[in-house]
């Protein structure tokens, strides 16, 4: 590691008593050599790397670290505490601190190189030499695996025989990959004596949030804990600088999986089939054996990963074990909103530009296969008003489809299909897209659970499932339900249509809370659907395109707000913050309320009760207004095509003020509370006198 660390970056009798203190008197030291441009900034991502789990490690180590936009080149920083520090390990206090920083476009040869250091301190010589080195210069040789310069000949003799022992760490790592694929070509030679003695073998995927220490550090304790049982582990890090793929024929030959990780394992049905140990990332660090004993054991026991269940589905492959069949739901709707939302935000604003070139009575005109005048501008709004209601055809299908393919895979995608055609047809809509997604793939996780004579297996996926799965969900809603669902969307809709005065208001009330409530999450997207549904008819109601106005409007406020707070009371905020509150302006403008979660995240408390505020009275005023809206998207950019567009952009205005405002008062009671002094313009002052991280949102 030649230029990551060197003595100015070593501080052997650091005096912090808390993890914060520490970070910050290590990123100090960067910052002094240039590493690190913006010291608050930096330290709010630590704070937050660190907010996702806790960094200390058993045996005395803590090891912050994180990716940063404020980081100049991949840089350590290490210091020793003789008090010890509390980050976070079930064995207490760590001695030994290692802060990582690395920039947000680091390269995979920087990240490789870091992850090394993660390796080497399961190494206990390495740690052991770091607790008994006695000056700067050495304890940088040591980590960056040189010889020692300077210092005493005992140091320089222990650090040259950590460097030798960390260096043989990828050796042996090499060796065992080896190892694994000997494995594997012993067993495909079929049975004998050599596959009989062979040693029980493991493959493993470890993973963490950041990827850059707590992946390569999982990966070296089981493979030393496996060196040490005698069984043979080969590891597959899927670190930020990517991952190689095990060969098949490893995964092939092995007798059980671990998952070590915190993060979603990539590719995770290769694995399919196996006795599988399922757990976080830590846990392969502080309790390798006790990992390969489990594993093991389900191996004799005779134990497989569900994931080798023909019902296996992209919403089970992405979840977390134990999910309730609540949260699958969810996110089995959710699979048909996210797929939905493409064709509504193209057909829509194809559709909004057809009105604005042709003119509101364009949806009357002939089709542009019988008629089309290269000159005439009538003819152009007629045309993309036509392809725009061709996307928005797909809509209730692909909803329909894609939720059946959330819960039975590819196979729900025929009926699903079919099922949200069919809902178009019979006029059941929205809502029956819904539920024909949902019965399709009940059916076809039906239709997978029937033992199948081998002889049939073949044309099961291709001919069967679609055919008979098809067929049963045509039957149940041309024929059971899609009439009754068709009689409560009719009465949706004209109870939509009734709704003036006060009813309305409270509509808007209510689709302006659950816009700013998650932010792009669940709820936004449910009132978000539920708005495009209205407007994606040829003719849709005055009081759809209300709803629609609202919605829209509501969902602008939350990152405007942030971005105004920001500019007003740039005290209150950290650096990266004000940062953020920049790009926040562009992304409300543009209907994007994402741009509100860096804050939301950072001060939930404060920050969405105050968008939930702003965004209530933004949706009451523009139902009040009457501002209408033809397009689900754009923002301020399809201001052209509002209905009442200055009382429209008063709306957002008045949103927007309140959510800044009542940020501001939040944040300055938050302060004045606790009595801390405010940062100063740079959000550094104030608080480096004291020792202290600026107050963040």
């Amino acid at each position: 590691m030649s230029e990551m660390i060197t003595a100015d970056l070593v501080d052997l009798d650091l005096s912090a008593d808390t993890k914060e203190a520490a970070a910050r008197a290590l990123a100090e030291r960067m910052v002094a050599k240039g590493r690190v441009t913006d010291l608050d900034g930096f330290l709010a991502d630590v704070a937050a790397r660190e907010a996702q789990m806790p960094t200390g490690l058993d045996g005395g180590i803590g090891i912050p670290h994180c990716r940063s936009e404020h980081v100049t080149e991949p840089t350590l920083a290490f210091g020793r505490s003789a008090a010890g520090i509390d980050f976070g390990a079930a064995d207490g206090p760590a001695d030994l601190i290692f802060l990582i920083a690395a920039p947000a476009g680091a390269d995979d040869a920087h990240l490789t190189i870091l992850s090394s250091l993660a390796r080497q301190l399961m190494n206990a010589e390495f740690t052991d030499a770091l607790r008994s080195v006695g000056d700067a210069a050495a304890a940088a040789a040591l980590i960056r695996g040189d010889a020692a310069e300077g210092g005493s000949e005992d140091t320089v003799a222990s650090a040259e025989a950590a460097s030798s022992a960390a260096a043989t760490v990828t050796d042996e790592a090499s060796e065992d990959a080896g190892k694994g694929s000997a494995a594997a070509e012993e067993a495909s030679e079929g049975p004998g004596n050599a596959a009989e003695e062979r040693p029980f073998r493991i493959v493993a995927v470890t993973s963490c949030p950041t990827g850059i220490a707590h992946t390569y550090m999982a990966a070296e304790s089981l493979e030393n804990a496996g060196r040490e049982a005698g069984v043979e582990v080969v590891v597959e890090t899927q670190g930020s600088a990517g991952f190689t793929r095990l060969d098949p024929a490893v995964i092939a030959a092995a007798d059980g999986v671990i998952f070590a990780h915190d993060v979603a394992v990539r590719e995770k049905d290769r694995f399919a089939g196996k006795p599988t140990v399922d757990t976080g990332v830590k846990a392969a660090i502080n309790r390798p054996a006790e990992l390969i004993t489990e594993v093991r054991e389900k191996a004799a026991r005779g134990e497989v990963t569900a994931a080798a269940r023909p019902g296996s589905t992209p919403v089970e492959r992405s979840g977390e074990p134990g999910e309730g069949y609540g949260t699958k739901l969810r996110k089995w709707l959710m699979s048909g909103v996210s797929y939905m939302v493409p064709f509504v935000a193209a057909g829509g604003l194809l559709i909004a530009l057809g009105f604005a070139i042709g003119g509101y009575q364009i949806n009357e005109a002939k089709p542009v296969t019988e008629h089309f005048d290269w000159g005439q501008v009538d003819s152009w709004g007629a045309l993309l008003f036509q392809i725009g209601g061709a996307a928005f055809g797909f809509l209730v299908p692909v909803l329909a489809g894609y939720i059946a393919y959330g819960m039975a895979d590819r196979p729900g995608l025929v009926p699903g299909f079919v099922g949200g055609a069919i809902s178009v047809t019979i006029g059941a809509g929205f809502l029956g897209g819904l539920v024909a997604g949902l019965i399709a793939g009940g059916v076809v996780l039906g239709i997978q659970r029937i033992n199948i004579p081998p002889v049939l297996r073949g044309i099961m996926p291709v001919v069967v499932i679609p055919l008979v799965s098809s067929a049963v969900v045509g039957f149940l809603m041309f024929v059971v339900i899609g009439k009754p669902i068709s009689e409560a969307q009719k009465g949706l809709t004209d109870w939509l249509n009734s709704l003036s005065g006060a009813n309305a208001i409270l509509l808007g009330v209510l689709l302006g809370l659950m816009m700013c409530f998650d932010l792009g999450g669940p709820v936004n997207k449910v009132a978000y659907t539920f708005a495009t549904a209205g407007i994606s008819v040829a003719a849709p109601s005055d009081s759809a395109m209300k709803i629609m106005a609202a919605v829209m409007a509501a969902g602008m406020v939350p990152p405007l707000g942030m971005a105004l707070a920001t500019t007003v009371r740039k005290k209150l905020f950290t650096t990266a913050e004000r940062e953020n509150g920049k790009a926040a302006w562009v992304l409300g403008a543009s209907f994007i309320s994402e741009g509100a979660i860096p804050f939301a995240a950072a001060d939930p408390l404060r920050v969405i009760p105050a968008s939930m505020a702003g965004g209530a009275v933004t949706g009451a005023l523009t139902m009040a207004f009457g501002s209408t809206l033809r397009a689900p998207h754009g923002g301020i950019w399809v201001t052209f095509l509002i209905g009442k567009p200055f009382l429209y952009l008063l709306a957002i205005a008045v949103g927007t003020a309140i959510t800044a405002g009542l940020v501001i008062v939040l944040k300055g009671m938050r302060k004045t509370a606790s009595g801390a002094a405010a940062p100063d313009a740079d959000g550094s002052a104030a608080a480096a006198a004291q020792g202290k991280q600026p107050v963040a949102a």
